[in-house]
């Protein structure tokens, strides 16, 4: 069953009682990479594994997304800066134990591509919270794995006759 989670703001990635924070490198630009996490919501089940629908909802300023395992969320964004930051909060879900969540997505120009930063804010109760910091690891490596897809999906595109 669904609930509705605590309202937060941008402020919650850097107060949050969980943050993990994760990097990788991508190959392609800033601007590519912006637009295949905020315009091209429909297609992260093509590179994040842990994503099985991803769809925008309320003409864009939200998300439907539903996780491998049955996890579904209701989701609004916060922030939208091109090439830059990419931002939501989940406002309902069915996991258990979540009080609020915000994650960020923050870009930045790393040689001839992109440093992607995911920071992942949370509150919830003990157990969540010492699920969630103990599935750390496990966090990490599924999003290495998605911007490694993400990137070999986009270099893809790149290489297709009649792009350029």
């Amino acid at each position: 069953m669904a609930r509705a989670l605590r309202p937060v703001g941008l402020e919650f990635i850097d107060s949050a009682p969980v943050r993990l924070v994760f990097t990788a490198t991508a190959r392609a630009a800033p601007g590519t990479v912006y637009r295949a996490l905020a315009e091209d919501v429909a297609a992260w089940p093509r590179w994040f594994r842990a994503v099985a629908l991803a769809r925008p909802t309320h003409g864009g300023s939200g998300r439907e997304v539903r996780l491998r395992g049955g996890v579904r969320m209701q989701e609004t964004i916060m922030a939208a800066d091109p090439e830059q930051r990419y931002a939501y909060r989940v406002d309902e879900t069915n996991a258990p134990g979540v009080r609020a969540l915000l994650e960020e997505w923050r870009l930045a120009p790393a040689g001839s591509g992109t440093l992607v930063r995911w920071t992942f804010a949370a509150d919830g109760n003990t157990p969540f919270r010492l699920g969630l910091t103990a599935g750390r690891p496990g966090l990490g490596l599924s999003f290495r794995r998605a911007v490694r897809a993400l990137d070999g999906l986009l270099a893809a595109q790149e290489s297709r006759p009649g792009r350029q």
